[in-house]
């Protein structure tokens, strides 16, 4: 197996999981609090690195601060522009003593940490600062999901730029904890229905305000292991009856979208491949299906160095 696409059983490590979860909203909600709104909640979410997940530069009052989770050395690290740093080590801990270093954190910078102190996208959840269970920290696994966040990200980048049209960053939303990418056919949705939990509706029908055509990667829970996903928004009749490849790509008629295993993506001969091929069968399902200004929107992938070619 390439090692750059490593085993992921939710089951090995599902708590320290659910505690890196739990974290990235902690990190999640400190560039929320500050970061001017962007469409669709762009200006929230945290981006992989070739060492973890950020936040990027959040523009905190007291200059620009970045919060990153170091996925390797194992450390929360506080950056300030101009030089000013603070760090502590990952490891077993409760979420509400990663809330109050991660505020001491940002306080020794000079920044104002004042987040919304509940989780989102989350049923029943408990506050942060009452969460007081200690939670493992699998450093090992870890290091894992990260060797797959980068290699997943780096096919969603080269997916991604074959659309002339709006497309979405590759980012990580940490309501819902999955890396995704967003296409969007240039019209206007339907009021979307809401109803998510801890999240306010106004929120995710600013979201869908637009057509989309999303796919992501989730790494499991609730009796499911990791896995991609497609869907569109609103779901075109016969969608779901799609022809999708590669095989092990199936419609989650629970979910609203299609579903394929993490693991059928890792044990196929060319895993970028299927990978790709996946995304790109699900899109034209969506596209062609709903309508969309295919030859307006699409054009080949980039190639490095090479501009793209400007219609005469």
């Amino acid at each position: 197996m390439d090692e750059r696409w490593p085993p992921l059983p939710h089951e090995a490590w599902g708590e320290t999981c659910t505690a890196l979860h739990l974290w990235c909203q902690v990190l999640g909600k400190y560039r929320l609090a500050h970061a001017p709104w962007v469409n669709h909640s762009w200006h929230a979410t945290l981006y992989v690195t070739p060492r973890g997940l950020t936040t990027g530069a959040v523009p905190d009052p007291a200059g620009a601060i970045a919060l990153t989770l170091d996925l390797h050395d194992h450390l929360l690290i506080a950056e300030r522009a101009g030089g000013g740093r603070e760090t502590m080590p990952l490891g077993p801990t409760s979420v509400a003593a990663f809330l109050a270093r991660t505020g001491e954190m940002v306080a020794a910078l000079g920044g104002r940490f004042a987040i919304h102190g509940r989780p989102n996208e989350i049923p029943d959840a408990v506050p942060f600062a009452d969460d007081h269970a200690q939670r493992p920290y699998d450093a090992r696994a870890v290091e894992r999901f990260h060797r797959a966040l980068v290699s997943i990200e780096g096919v969603f980048q080269l997916f991604r730029t074959g659309f002339l049209g709006k497309v979405s960053p590759v980012h990580l939303f940490w309501g819902s904890f999955d890396l995704a990418v967003t296409r969007f056919s240039g019209r206007r949705a339907p009021a979307h229905p809401g109803g998510i939990p801890n999240l306010p509706d106004s929120v995710t029908r600013e979201a869908y305000s637009h057509e989309v055509c999303s796919a992501g990667f989730w790494p499991g829970g609730n009796g499911m292991d990791a896995a991609f996903y497609a869907y569109a928004y609103p779901t075109p009749e016969g969608f779901a009856r799609a022809a999708v490849v590669p095989d092990g790509a199936t419609w989650n008629a629970t979910l609203g979208e299609f579903v394929l295993p993490y693991e059928a993506v890792r044990g196929a001969d060319d895993p970028h491949a299927a990978l790709l091929a996946f995304l790109d069968s699900t899109y034209v399902a969506a596209a062609r299906i709903g309508g969309w200004d295919r030859t307006a929107l699409e054009c080949a992938r980039g190639v490095p160095r090479v501009p793209r070619a400007v219609p005469a």
